[in-house]
């Protein structure tokens, strides 16, 4: 038998409700679905990061040392 634990409280998963079995269904496709988001942002986020510096190495090409703030 499959045992699931939610907030520190062991259950059967056989012995859940249809109700309580779509309800856990729905928060793990959340969960994944948020996982996946933050993924996709830290690649966003590290591409961002890498148009700047280029940005700013094309404004600045002698290497100044002034940045560009967004």
């Amino acid at each position: 038998m499959t045992t699931i634990t939610i907030d520190n409280k062991e259950y059967e998963f056989e012995s859940l409700s249809d109700k309580a079995k779509a309800q856990l269904s729905s928060l793990q496709f959340v969960d994944g679905e948020l996982a996946r988001l933050q993924a996709k942002a830290s690649v966003l986020q590290t591409a961002r990061m890498a148009y700047s510096k280029a940005l700013q190495d094309e404004l600045n090409p002698m290497g100044s040392g002034d940045t560009i703030q967004f």
